[in-house]
């Protein structure tokens, strides 16, 4: 299958390439429009119905028509002379309130891009009073607006309407502040607006900028991201229709995620490639490029199947992940995956064999064989004391994992600490009202007794919640139309993304609850900090269950590539200790340097299947390498020398494209952690464990590596010159005769 993908390429290059552009330009296209469909921002909404907080949404959606795709902020009115609010002040606050809430707000349309293709998000906001500050410094507005905070459609809504209100009340002499998810989620995009525009020309230029110094050609470093911008295009698209067809709902950060991972492993496949092909131009300077192009992309696809196959597994097990966040993540990265697999199979091949030897023009290197560089002399060193480079690799990643000790998750909303104007507002609110003001926990009350609600039934439960410690403010009673269900919104005193709020809505509000409760009725309790305190129960629960469940896997792949026993096993004990000292390293830095409350709830298992995952990629590599060379004559050392040789450029600048890929996760507010475990994660891997742990233990044990199939020399071969040879090595070198 793998040989008749490549072939069918490389034999019709120009059809593949055609086929690939029109896909990509289309998909690329739609994908956003497509994306913004299948995403939803509501994260309670990933909870299954049996935890309490997912049960609170359901309520408040049947009973109370709450929109699932509407997110509220909250606004700050004050005077601007800092004086109280008086009679005039309120009654010109309510007139202007009515007329914003009368106008229509039109979304901002972007000149680059088709009206066609951007979904319209404009839309009139819902806009109703909330409270009075009891020294009447400020007064707040609910506003309600619809769409994924996320959607860029509806952050320009949610700026448009900003500016209005702005100038609506600055015409009567008030200020304005704006909090909630929506208004932080704009104040923190815009303060990283510049960043996120210099990390992705950076990464750009990297890519390009290493290209050219390891091929010394202009195409060479220009094509693999071409390539790969054409295949992400296709994979968004296919991500968006599988949601669609499956009725899957992604998270809204999902989208950001995939392009990252994406570019950087599909530019790793696409170097591997382009690597194995400037090595058999060299050795077989007669033959023809497109025959050429079909024997490497044959070969190293097998390897890149079977590291493309590997994440597909790991990412497949979240598929029994309990939280749906987590649920659906998993297949969308695994679809866009395969889309890669299946352009790196097709497409780059293609392109190998369009191009020829032009692809590395103008460099020369074609016409001779390098001389003995740093990569000869690191495999001779390697190989001369592996004992001594396993010990320090070991020790380095021992000493990261120890970091591990007492961590911490926190399940906070990925604050990174910065001070936006949302948060400003926050703690303007904060130092009159309870902080839960504007993110309250709500109590949802549903008769099943066939009775109805009144403010008095729920008297006892309302007075219960006002004594629990912690809690600032219980608002009154809200009964539904029917009077079969009723809302109490809850203030504490806690910051609402705090652990503490998580405690309290958890522990004492729901121990109220369930003590108080009237008869005859079910109550649950909801609201952000409800639905991360059950979040943070689903996560431990599904913990237990992926890793397992996705170390198999992998091992089972590993078995049926490598056709032995204690490979498998080293190369998993090996990721398995660089995933323990990336999440120490994080965790010394955020939690113990940096003073956060603890490692983001998703690093752990994110981190453990991107870093074990694509970490096992280059360990597929080189390992595949090293019994590909071991089954030439000559001692075994001297085999991971050559496939150190050979494979240690590719592998460390893939590592390092796929590092900063990652690393421009950074500029994404809310992603800081997972940014730095990542890109250290991928380093170690690709640096640490495949260049040195996993060859320094190949030459140590030999082909007893292999047991119980172990490599045997095959015939066949020929004599190279002496001058390919690494530093070191005990005779000449023999290559496969093609």
């Amino acid at each position: 299958m793998i040989r008749a993908l490549t072939g069918y390429s490389t034999r019709h290059p120009w059809k593949v390439i055609t086929l690939w552009a029109v896909l990509g330009l289309a998909l690329s296209a739609l994908a956003p429009t497509l994306l913004a469909r299948v995403t939803q921002n509501q994260t309670g909404d990933f909870l299954p119905r049996s935890y309490d907080s997912a049960a609170a949404l359901h309520i408040a959606e049947e009973q109370f028509g709450v929109d699932p795709d509407a997110t509220t902020v909250t606004v700050l009115v004050a005077r601007a002379d800092g004086k109280p609010l008086d009679a005039a002040d309120q009654q010109q606050i309510e007139a202007r309130a009515a007329k914003l809430a009368q106008r229509r707000v039109v979304m901002p349309r972007q000149d680059d891009k088709p009206q066609f293709l951007v979904p319209d998000r404009s839309q009139t906001p819902r806009i109703a009073p909330a409270m009075t500050a009891p020294d009447r410094s400020f007064q707040l507005l609910s506003v309600e607006l619809l769409g994924n905070p996320a959607d860029e459609g509806v952050q320009g809504v949610y700026r448009a309407f900003r500016d209005s209100a702005r100038t609506q009340f600055a015409e009567a002499g008030m200020r304005t502040g704006f909090t909630g998810g929506l208004a932080d989620t704009v104040d923190t995009a815009d303060s990283h607006a510049t960043a996120t525009k210099v990390g992705g020309t950076l990464i750009t230029l990297l890519i390009v900028l290493l290209n050219v110094l390891v091929f010394r050609s202009v195409l060479a470093a220009l094509l693999p991201l071409l390539a790969a911008a054409m295949i992400i295009g296709v994979a968004g698209g296919a991500v968006a229709g599988a949601a669609m067809l499956t009725g899957l709902k992604l998270d809204a950060g999902t989208p950001g995620l995939i392009n990252p991972v994406l570019l950087g492993i599909g530019i790793d496949y696409l170097l591997f490639l382009l690597f194995r092909f400037r090595e058999q131009l060299r050795a077989r300077p007669e033959q023809s490029a497109r025959e050429a192009a079909g024997q490497v992309a044959g070969r190293v696809g097998t390897a890149i199947t079977s590291a493309a196959l590997t994440i597909v597994a790991a990412f497949a097990t979240l598929g029994v992940a309990t939280f749906g966040q987590f649920r659906s993540l998993g297949p969308a990265i695994a679809v866009a995956v395969l889309v890669m697999l299946l352009g790196s199979l097709t497409l780059m091949p293609a392109l190998l064999a369009a191009a020829g030897r032009k692809m590395f023009w103008p460099s020369r290197a074609l016409r001779r064989e390098p001389p003995e560089g740093l990569a000869a002399r690191f495999g001779a060193l390697v190989t001369r004391r592996p004992l001594m480079m396993l010990a320090a690799s070991v020790a380095l990643l021992g000493a990261l994992a120890a970091g591990t000790v007492g961590i911490r998750m926190d399940y906070g909303q990925g604050d990174s600490g910065a001070r936006t104007p949302a948060a400003a507002t926050t703690a303007e609110i904060s130092r009159a009202l309870p902080a839960g003001v504007s993110d309250p926990t709500s109590v949802f009350v549903a008769a099943e007794d066939g009775g109805t609600l009144t403010a008095d039934r729920l008297g006892g439960l309302s007075r219960a919640l006002a004594e629990v410690e912690g809690v600032g403010q219980v608002a009154p009673t809200v009964l539904n139309e029917d009077h079969r269900a009723a809302r109490i919104d809850v203030y504490p005193t806690a910051d609402p993304q705090s652990q503490e709020a998580r405690d309290l809505a958890s522990g004492p509000i729901r121990a109220a609850v369930a003590a108080y409760a009237p008869a005859g009725t079910a109550a649950h309790v909801g609201g952000t900090a409800a639905v991360f305190a059950d979040i943070s129960a689903a996560v431990d629960h599904d913990l237990t269950i992926v890793f397992p469940v996705a170390a198999v896997l992998i091992a089972l792949i590993l078995l049926l590539l490598l056709r032995s026993l204690l490979a498998p096993m080293a190369l998993l004990l090996s990721v398995g200790l660089g995933f323990a000292a990336t999440l120490g390293a994080a965790t010394l830095l955020f939690q113990h340097a940096l003073g956060r409350p603890g490692v983001s709830f998703t690093l752990p298992l994110v981190l453990f299947l991107f870093v074990v995952a694509l970490g096992t990629d280059y360990n597929i590599l080189i390992t595949d390498r090293i019994r590909e060379e071991m089954r030439r004559p000559g001692p075994a050392r001297a085999a991971v020398a050559r496939a150190l040789r050979h494979t240690a450029p590719a592998i460390a600048t893939a590592g390092l494209i796929l590092a900063g890929s990652f690393a421009t996760l950074a500029t994404t507010p809310g992603t800081e952690q997972v940014a730095f475990a990542m890109t250290l994660g991928i380093l170690l891997s690709a640096l640490v464990l495949s260049l040195v742990l996993v060859p320094a233990l190949a030459a140590l044990l030999g082909r007893t590596l292999w047991w119980p199939v172990r490599p045997r020399p095959t015939p066949g071969t020929r004599l190279r010159p002496r001058t390919t040879e690494p530093a070191g090595d005990p005779e000449p070198a023999r290559v496969k005769a093609y």
